[in-house]
């Protein structure tokens, strides 16, 4: 009763989150709705623990429904990245690579529509960016950075051409927020998938909990991110999720070709890839085993990035990489007293710095991973270094968290759902105070403090475990 109770209200809030179009008018007003989705997210996720497995389940299959389809009852409201998805799809229609041309070039004028590029008095609003036009003509469009190629990698662009090929005329973004949906859903499935397994493997052990994938199912960030804002990242996370359930139960070949998939889809997943590999410097292990272990993960999934981007490789002029290094330049992941990346990195350090320890600490965990973790929970390892990754770049962009979240739900320590969090009120709530950078670093902080605690407490809690059994 009381987890239902809170999942309503849970999904109430997460409803008037999404109507809330206040990320340009009342910044503040909501950073205090997706507060209060966190906490009934906290709230009604830690009561599902008191419910038995079986109809926790079931619990977390509807709710995941429920609250996925929160996201589909506004436009985007604070990302504009869905326009581009509609765009590059829009171009691969008509026969064009979407490498080839920014959005803005003149050659592409014929696919141009107005509701993507508004003229006129339509031009009206933060969102729209300027694009050029006969004299005298104001042309503008809701594609954010029109003047640079494409960022996306292969699979991400064949989705958006898939999506753009079953949409009606006039559908504008739903199509894509109910692929979203669609695919959340799928995640919460395939963490299902994973966890049960897990658990029926462990028999007396107990190992694994299968309720863990609540902190997807009705996780805020999924409705917002990978829903109303249709991020292409859902995407690249259920590859990563089937991908590491299959190298966990020993299908390494086919789980590296869907972690190819995911790297294909968008490049993040790729620092899952220490975790697929977990164990596999362990000393334990022979060198040719060691070998074999590596490149049956490794090589499946260069193969898979390699495939899916051959085909645009031949039918494109320019390169496929497209805007990718500008864009890392323009975040100023290069230049760390440029931006506010590295906030953690440079409470402690000289700005000089941060990079060389950014990479510093990548190696290490990485390291730690490959030599000591558990190649039956690869997700484990996963979490690990993803998470430290995001302490260590502080990134702005919430939706990038998506892949946290999941690797959350299948290895069960919630503390490190503060990051996500974190990644949130970077977004949102550095618009409403004036300073992204100051907020940002007080978040993470935050969220490293919680993460640091709970390892403390785990820890503590095993050593407790072990002198009871002796």
């Amino acid at each position: 009763m009381r987890v239902g109770v809170l999942l309503a209200a849970l999904v109430t809030v997460l409803a008037c989150t999404v109507r809330y179009d206040g990320y340009r008018t009342d910044p503040a007003g909501l950073s205090w709705w997706y507060a209060a989705s966190w906490l009934l997210f906290a709230a009604a996720a830690w009561a599902l623990r008191a419910v038995p497995v079986r109809r926790a389940l079931v619990l977390v299959l509807a709710g995941s429904a429920a609250v996925a389809a929160t996201g589909l009852l506004a436009p985007p409201r604070t990302s504009t990245d869905a326009y581009r998805y509609a765009w590059d799809g829009r171009v691969q229609a008509a026969s064009v690579s979407p490498y080839d041309h920014p959005p803005a070039d003149p050659a592409l004028v014929p696919l141009r529509d107005n509701w993507l590029f508004p003229t006129g008095a339509d031009c009206q609003g933060p969102d729209l960016a300027r694009v050029p036009a006969p004299e005298g003509q104001l042309h503008c469009t809701r594609l954010n950075r029109p003047s640079v190629h494409t960022i996306y990698p292969p699979v991400a662009e064949a989705y958006f051409y898939a999506v753009e090929k079953i949409s009606p005329p006039g559908a504008g973004l739903v199509p894509f927020q109910i692929a979203g949906a669609v695919l959340s859903f799928a995640v919460t499935s395939a963490l299902l998938c994973v966890l049960v397994r897990v658990r029926a493997r462990a028999g007396a052990a107990g190992r694994g909990d299968p309720r863990t994938a609540v902190y997807w199912a009705w996780c805020p960030a999924v409705p917002v991110e990978a829903v109303n804002n249709a991020h292409v990242d859902v995407l690249g996370v259920l590859f990563t999720v089937l991908g590491l359930g299959l190298v966990a139960f020993g299908h390494r070949l086919r789980g590296g070709a869907l972690l190819g998939a995911a790297v294909a889809t968008k490049l993040m997943p790729a620092v899952v890839l220490p975790g697929a590999l977990s164990g596999a410097l362990a000393g334990g292990l022979p060198g040719v085993r060691r070998v074999r272990h590596a490149a049956a993960v490794l090589g499946p999934a260069a193969v898979v990035v390699v495939l899916t981007y051959l085909p645009y490789v031949l039918s494109s002029h320019a390169s496929v990489l497209g805007y990718l290094g500008g864009y890392v330049e323009e975040e100023g992941y290069g230049d760390a007293a440029a931006r506010s990346r590295y906030a953690l990195l440079r409470l402690l350090l000289p700005d000089a710095w941060a990079v060389p320890a950014l990479v510093a600490g990548a190696v290490l965990v990485s390291g730690y991973v490959l030599c000591r973790g558990d190649p039956e929970r690869p997700w484990r390892g996963a979490l690990l270094v993803t998470g430290t990754a995001f302490l260590l770049l502080t990134p702005g962009y919430s939706w990038y968290a998506l892949l946290l979240v999941a690797l959350v739900a299948l290895d069960g320590r919630w503390e490190w759902l503060t990051v996500a969090a974190a990644g949130a009120a970077a977004y949102v709530a550095g618009q409403a105070f004036g300073s992204p950078g100051t907020v940002s670093t007080v978040a993470y902080a935050g969220a490293a403090a919680a993460v640091l605690v709970g390892c403390w407490w785990r820890a503590r809690t095993a050593r407790g475990r072990l002198t009871l059994t002796r």
